[in-house]
């Protein structure tokens, strides 16, 4: 799925109108999508309180007091009492609403805090189109809307919140427990510091023009499962153990042989037609009675000494590495002489750091960074932004796909493409989960899926199997290894 900039949805919202549609239609139609969308997932709520500001927001959140009505459910519309110029499309459906004498309209400054938790609070004030802001009688009546604890929805966008770019920290933005967007997302709905407000995004499809959409150009696209759907490569009923690949794992230390036990068995779950560890010897039992599929190469004693080339394999370095003297001339070593993708996390990331040696990896390679691993690679950033967007520079600069792991996890590609993850969640916040993901990105490249959509399938089947997990066991007790275990639930329901 694409993300369009604010001046690119606008755009496109006039080509809809130019093919065939009125703009007040339009309306009709997104406010429709939002009022039964509305109205199934509140169906007991006693009243709605719908906040509509001047412009085509406020004309959406008109119409759905309009539709809420009509459904059944009480309705009072709050109008800015400063501002009464409205568009001319929210002229139309405000007059709509004033024949109606049911509907209840007030002024912003009319309302008063309510504790009844059977009332539930719309937000249709700004829309996509904010670029400043709030202050004033807005401000004030979004400080007061944030304090109440009953259900908040907002359109298009929380109020407050801007499209493209991060507000200031101290900002007023509407906090939404459900935002239902247009379309498509917004990238401020995908960064920690503003997605925030958003709670759970809806996307809802109005029907805008698809030969627009897809002649449009953008860097940023969502990953969802129709995506997925079409890099997924089903098993050929006629195939071998050799027909999908070799993976090795390299990893694991005195202490830390968990980690890249993880990332062996994940790699094994993901598809893997051969699977290798190599790690020191003080891990040789744990891994043969751990993961038994998989052969074992040791290299030295408590801390790993040499990475073993072999041939016709995709190798996964860094799950438990450790940082040892031996271990960092052994990386050095293996990366002065191998020339293919590899993909690197872990303390593979950060002795490369420590060492001013993100040159010795190899073009086309994955390295899958949390943020302050990606600090220390790349050096500090002022947010999340502007952490992308070096991300974008370094991906293109080193010819390598970076796996910048967040609560969105973002894939960005040499060509300075960026693809957010939706999938997964917060109880995947524990030591372990990135190991996991490291042998399922192993294990796709070695199956010979193209690097760039391994990474887009990995991250989406790494988040995917996360949620699974939550459902079964909730964020707070399921653990990494329960993400291998729900591997194979995930290309069940790809399966489907």
């Amino acid at each position: 799925m694409k993300i369009l900039t604010a001046n690119q949805t606008k755009q496109c919202d006039a080509a809809t109108v130019e093919n065939g549609i009125s703009s007040i239609n339009l309306m009709e139609r997104a406010s429709k999508s939002c009022a039964d969308w509305i109205s199934n997932r509140f169906r007991t709520t006693h009243e709605f309180l719908i906040f509509c500001g001047n412009g085509n927001n406020g004309g959406d959140g008109f119409a759905m007091a309009r539709m809420l009505y009509e459904k059944g459910f009480d309705v009072t519309v709050f109008t800015d009492d400063q501002k009464k110029d409205y568009s001319p499309d929210a002229t139309i459906n405000f007059n709509k609403i004033k024949q109606i004498s049911a509907i209840k309209i007030k002024c912003f400054s009319d309302f008063s805090i309510i504790k009844n938790d059977n009332f539930c609070i719309i937000d249709a004030v700004f829309g996509y189109g904010l670029n400043r802001e709030l202050s004033g009688n807005i401000k004030g009546l979004i400080d007061q809307l944030n304090q109440i604890e009953i259900p908040k929805v907002a359109i298009d966008i929380p109020s407050g919140l801007f499209a493209d770019q991060l507000i200031a920290a101290d900002s007023t933005v509407f906090n939404a427990d459900f935002t239902l967007t247009f379309q498509f997302y917004k990238r401020s709905f995908l960064h920690a510091e503003s997605g925030k407000f958003c709670g759970k995004i809806v996307v809802l499809d109005i029907g805008l023009d698809e030969g627009f959409v897809e002649n449009t150009e953008t860097d940023y696209f969502v990953i969802d499962d129709d995506v997925v759907k079409e890099i997924y490569k089903p098993r050929e009923s006629f195939s071998n153990k050799g027909s999908f690949g070799k993976s090795i794992l390299v990893g694991g230390s005195d202490g830390k042989i968990g980690a890249v036990v993880m990332s062996t068995l994940s790699a094994l779950r993901t598809g893997s037609g051969l699977t290798l560890t190599i790690a020191p010897e003080c891990g040789n039992f744990v891994l043969q009675s751990r993961v038994p599929e998989a052969m074992f190469i040791g290299s030295g004693a408590k801390y790993l000494e040499k990475i073993e080339v072999v041939e016709k394999a995709v190798y996964g370095i860094g799950p438990g590495l450790g940082k040892e003297k031996q271990t960092q001339n052994g990386l050095f070593d293996f990366l002065k002489n191998y020339k293919k993708p590899i993909v690197l996390d872990a303390d593979a990331l950060n002795i490369l750091a420590e060492n001013n040696k993100t040159n010795m990896i190899p073009k086309h390679s994955i390295i899958t960074p949390h943020p302050l691993e990606f600090e220390r690679l790349f050096g500090k950033t002022i947010h999340s932004f502007e952490r992308i967007e070096l991300a974008r520079l370094k991906a293109a600069e080193l010819q390598i796909f970076i796996v910048l792991k967040d609560h969105h996890t973002a894939v960005i590609t040499p060509q300075k493409k960026v693809f957010y993850n939706i999938t997964g969640n917060s109880g995947m916040a524990k030591g372990g989960s990135g190991d996991v993901l490291t042998g399922i990105l192993t294990s796709l490249i070695s199956q010979k899926y193209d690097i760039e959509k391994a990474c887009i399938f990995g991250v989406w089947l790494h988040g995917k199997a996360g949620d699974f997990a939550a459902e079964e066991f909730s964020k707070e007790s399921m653990l990494p290894t329960d993400l291998t275990e729900k591997i194979g639930e995930v290309f069940r329901y790809l399966s489907s």
